[in-house]
């Protein structure tokens, strides 16, 4: 039997607790230390508790000695501690965005080839089995395709402290605009052109606008668009926006939306589990016959035994480990990581410059 991956596991949030969680159940993993900047101070779950406990980075690296490094901490922390973990000779799980700017994004993908260590992105909807039907039905529908995404969150209870505290690292749309750029690359398979962004501040408490719009144009001639806003003002609806639509037709995620009484803390577009949670699939065929009516009925392909969120990040961690167990090559991912980090920070440089840019 392989040798256990010992893992550090940074940053016990939301993420952070559920990829915590994952390896403490996995028999390929040994967590060695939990590590948070306040974690004297945190609330552990009881299902982690005994594990040793840091407050600084570098000594739990020294301390710890692990295989392996879960980043799961602020945006802001994510491209130093990586480099750091690296150094250490140290394989990655990183949550997204690999970083903030694009020149610290390249620099540990480059990290990670020096070191000959395997760097894995948390991007949760590549393991979704929705999610990769939705794009392999997407990409039947023939081009050019026009996408169009959103998730917006309202913030009250917890989710206002957690959107408050994320919005001093990255707007939404750059935050969460990684996932669905993905997406939109899965399925054109095309090069990204030219972006728009447009933004606004609503929310006096939030250091940077919570609310933007991005577009995007392929070379393909596909175009999308997303949409994200957090704060207590935004709006319960159309909050979940998920469709691609082709000359053949339209492929659509729906969710089971429903109203939400006073006395719930957490508004639905807030609850992490809707996120990634899809109740059907809708596939829309465009063929008409003579008469001009459609050929064929739209298909609806159910997905109520899909998996939780938590169980989608027990399959994150489960590709992590086949990763270093099998030298999985990670290439198109890490690079698929930068290149939509690209897009959404040229979402935001489109905002504050008033104009659309051309990526090269």
């Amino acid at each position: 039997m392989a040798d256990k991956v010992r893992v550090l596991v940074v940053g016990l949030g939301n993420m952070g607790a559920s990829h915590a969680s994952a390896y403490h159940r996995n028999d390929g993993f040994e967590i060695v230390g939990l590590m948070s900047r306040s974690m004297k101070s945190r609330e552990i779950p009881a299902e982690l508790q005994g594990y040793p406990l840091f407050e600084d980075y570098d000594t739990a690296l020294a301390e710890a000695k692990p295989d392996a490094v879960s980043i799961n901490s602020w945006p802001d922390t994510h491209a130093d501690f990586a480099l750091r973990a690296f150094a250490a000779g140290c394989h990655v799980f990183m949550e997204k965005p690999i970083a903030t700017n694009i020149k610290d994004a390249q620099k540990v993908v480059d990290a990670a080839k020096v070191a000959n260590r395997k760097l894995v992105l948390g991007y949760i909807l590549r393991v979704h089995p929705s999610w990769i039907t939705f794009i392999e039905k997407g990409r039947e529908l023939g081009k050019p395709l026009v996408m169009r995404l959103n998730l917006n969150q309202q913030s009250s209870g917890d989710a206002w402290h957690w959107h408050k505290n994320l919005i001093d690292s990255l707007i939404p749309i750059v935050d969460c605009g990684v996932h669905y750029v993905d997406v939109m690359c899965q399925l054109t398979g095309a090069k990204p052109v030219r972006v728009h962004g447009i933004g606004v501040k609503l929310w006096d408490d939030a250091a940077k606008q919570n609310y933007g719009h991005l577009h995007v144009t392929f070379d393909d001639g596909s175009v999308g668009w997303y949409e994200a806003g957090w704060g207590p003002m935004m709006s319960e609806e159309a909050f979940f926006v998920k469709d691609v639509i082709g000359p053949k037709g339209a492929v659509s995620i729906t969710a089971n939306n429903s109203a939400r009484g006073n006395d719930v803390e957490m508004s639905d577009s807030a609850d992490i589990d809707r996120h990634t949670k899809t109740d059907a699939i809708r596939i829309h065929h465009a063929e008409v016959g003579p008469d001009k009516k459609f050929t064929k009925p739209d298909e609806i392909l159910s997905m109520e035994d899909e998996p939780d969120h938590q169980e989608l990040c027990d399959r994150e961690q489960d590709l992590f480990l086949r990763a270093i167990r099998e030298d999985l090559d990670l290439t198109d991912s890490m690079e698929s990581a930068v290149n939509s980090l690209r897009i959404v920070l040229a979402a935001e440089q489109s905002i504050l410059e008033e104009r659309a840019i051309t990526l090269e």
